[in-house]
């Protein structure tokens, strides 16, 4: 498990692994955000089989599958709603922790500074200076 804070109430990380789901609540999480499509992973990691270890460790469950390379804004509001709606620190989760950086700082847009929204995610190697223009857009729809 390699967990990379972007701030000090949101967290990213490459795919976890059920048995990760007790020592993320140790560590001071109470919402996990599922960012990985089924397709994508064995079935030992699919979301049915993550919720019920999440729950099992007392951690509330999201589940908001984002295809890579193509980020909705269904995505965006969904991300944007269960870290609105957390009673405590958020982990996303994705296959690199990319997408679940992405589609953070999308659904912050207008919340934080744009170079905040590339700069905090840049810290743990995750580019996101060309989704600047997508950043802007929606932060000038939220002003």
């Amino acid at each position: 498990m390699d967990i990379r804070p972007i701030t000090p109430d949101y967290a990213v990380s490459p795919q976890i692994d059920p048995e990760d789901m007790a020592a993320i609540a140790a560590a001071g999480y109470r919402v996990v955000i599922d960012n990985r499509p089924d397709a994508e992973i064995p079935p030992s990691q699919h979301t049915g089989v993550m919720r019920a270890a999440a729950e099992a460790a007392g951690l509330v469950f999201v589940v908001n599958h984002v295809v890579g390379g193509a980020i909705t804004l269904a995505n965006v509001e969904a991300q944007g709603a269960a870290i609105a709606a957390a009673p405590g620190p958020v982990l996303a989760y994705c296959a690199s922790g990319n997408r679940s950086s992405i589609v953070w700082a999308l659904s912050q847009a207008g919340r934080r500074p744009a170079d905040e929204l590339i700069g905090l995610p840049a810290r743990h190697g995750y580019n996101l200076e060309p989704c600047r223009p997508q950043i802007e857009t929606l932060a000038a729809g939220r002003g």
